[in-house]
Parts: structure tokens; C-alpha cells; sequence
């Protein structure tokens, strides 16, 4: 699966919000290119309904004819926003199951990315889409430097954060927008966090949403099953009434029951300088000098 070589095509899709020009995604694609990639955006790529790019249907078209095609050795979200959930009705998992290949993206592409990853088990690579690591008019380093790792099939290491509970432990990493992981209990599209280092991140929430969202997945299955957690950053996030906490606040609370490897601050979230991260990959946490480690 990886590595992605020059001279193969990669797919681009709009899971989640439309885009308002083709614009938007120019650099990023031009990127693509320069890295030696033939670039195909889907049929419904700058498609329009509601809020969304395209019907639900129309999306997992472009979603599924991208894992029939065994031209296409991967696939890139153009962006987040939200609505990829809306898809995951209308996937062809057999043919996902039997044709695997790497899904880039993250924000409001996480419900997507762990559906199609609950359900198949299918590579799924979280922290790059092509419209918010451009609007800057360049990538960021940290962004550019573990995406190509990542496609040159190299194993990642990071050491980066602040020590909550310390410890080693090891597992298969899973994880990304905490209010998309929250959105997908109860339903078939939930992963399981058997065995699991949790990944978690969010953007513009209030605080005590976020505490909310962590006690939801406390009461969900196989919580008590997770090997270690890492908090990411929470970007923008709002301290409505001074009770509420802050962020910091609200995981030390989190965390007191636990008795397994935490960090937090990690470089990984809705800010410019992030790690790209593949998930459902055996890690090793060292929460005592704050480092992720792929094995």
C-alpha cells in the first residue's frame, strides 16, 4: 500500500463541506503534483448541496468508484467542514474491504475515515486536507515533512507535549475530531477501541462540551479497554462561564480514574503545525518523555 511512487494517481474528494471555487484547492493539488503525482478530482468534487459537496449519494459515488478503480493508489479529502457522515450509509465496504487504500484527512473527515475504518479496516491517515494546509498560501513544515513520510512508507517517531499520567504502553493508534468520535456512539459505524491509543483533538468548542464528549465516550463500549490517550490540541476553545474550566482543567478531571499513559498538547489539531498520522497502525506511547513512536 505504501509507498505511494511517482507517477501514480491519487484521487480527490469532497466528503464533508462544498468548496466555494476551485480556487481554493489549487495549491494543494499543485503540491500533489509536485510531488510526482498524477492528481484526479471526482466526478462530484466541486458539487454543491445544501452545506455539503454534493448529495450524500453523489459523494460516496465519488468515494466508491475511487476504491473500484485500482489505478487509484490513494485518496485526499479536499476539506473538512462537516456532513461526511451523511456517506456512510451509501459505501461499498466489500469492495473497500478488498481494495484498501490510504484515506487522507481529518476534522469533520473523521467520521468518515473511522466508519470506512470500523467497518473494513482499511488504511485511514489523519491531519491533511488539501484546502486547510494551503490557506496560508504554503504548508507547514511539520505537516509537509510527516505526510511525505507517511507515503514513502517510513515509520514516524514524535516527541512532543506535556507527561498527564505517566507510562509505556503500546497499541493501534485511533482517533481525531473528539466531536466526530462523539457523534458516531451508537451507531455500526463506532470503531472499537479494544487495545487502543486514543487520539483526540476539537476546535471553537466550549469547554464544557468537551467534557461532556469525553464522558461520552467513557460510557461507551470497550472504553475500559484503551491503552493510553492523547490529548491534541483544542483550538480556540471557549470558557463560557468560569465554573466550566479550561481545557487543562477538564483533563486532569478526566484523567483521575485512570490508571493508564495520558499526554496532551500534542502536536496534532485545527492549528497550522500538525502531525499526519496513520491510524489503525501499532504505536508505542512512552508518556514519560511525551513520545509516539510507530512500530
Amino acid at each position: 500500500m505504501f509507498p505511494i511512487r511517482r507517477g501514480e494517481k491519487v484521487g480527490i474528494i469532497t466528503p464533508s463541506s462544498f468548496l466555494r471555487s476551485q480556487e481554493v484547492i489549487k495549491l494543494g493539488i499543485d503540491y500533489l503534483n509536485s510531488l510526482g503525482f498524477e492528481v484526479v478530482t471526482g466526478k462530484h468534487t466541486y458539487n454543491q448541496y445544501r452545506y455539503m459537496g454534493g448529495t450524500a449519494q453523489e459523494r460516496a459515488e465519488d468515494i466508491n468508484n475511487f476504491y473500484h478503480d485500482p489505478e487509484i493508489k490513494a485518496i485526499f479529502a479536499s476539506c473538512g467542514g462537516t456532513g461526511s457522515q451523511f456517506v456512510l450509509p451509501y459505501l461499498d465496504y466489500e469492495a473497500i474491504k478488498n481494495n484498501p487504500k490510504p484515506l487522507f484527512g481529518f476534522s469533520d473527515v473523521t467520521a468518515l475515515q473511522l466508519g470506512i475504518y470500523a467497518k473494513t479496516k482499511a488504511p485511514v491517515v489523519t491531519g491533511f486536507t488539501l484546502k486547510y494546509d494551503f490557506k496560508s498560501g504554503h504548508i507547514d513544515g511539520l505537516v509537509d515533512s510527516t505526510l511525505k513520510a507517511v507515503l514513502n512508507g517510513e515509520k514516524i517517531s514524535l516527541q512532543q507535549g506535556e507527561t498527564v499520567i505517566g507510562g509505556i504502553a503500546e497499541g493501534k493508534l485511533i482517533g481525531g475530531c473528539l466531536s466526530l468520535i462523539r457523534n458516531l456512539c451508537g451507531t455500526p459505524y463506532y470503531p472499537d477501541l479494544t487495545d487502543a491509543i486514543l487520539l483526540v483533538e476539537d476546535v471553537d468548542e466550549k469547554t464544557y462540551k468537551v467534557d461532556l464528549m469525553l464522558q461520552q465516550l467513557q460510557q461507551n463500549p470497550n472504553f475500559s479497554k484503551i491503552r493510553g490517550i492523547i490529548f491534541g490540541e483544542f483550538a480556540d476553545a471557549l470558557v463560557a462561564d468560569p465554573e466550566d474550566g479550561t481545557i487543562d482543567e477538564i483533563i486532569a478531571e478526566f484523567c483521575k480514574g485512570l490508571s493508564i499513559p495520558v499526554i496532551k498538547n500534542f502536536p496534532y489539531g485545527h492549528v497550522p503545525s500538525r502531525a499526519v498520522l496513520p491510524m489503525g497502525e501499532k504505536v508505542r506511547l512512552d508518556a514519560n518523555s511525551c513520545r509516539l513512536q510507530y512500530l
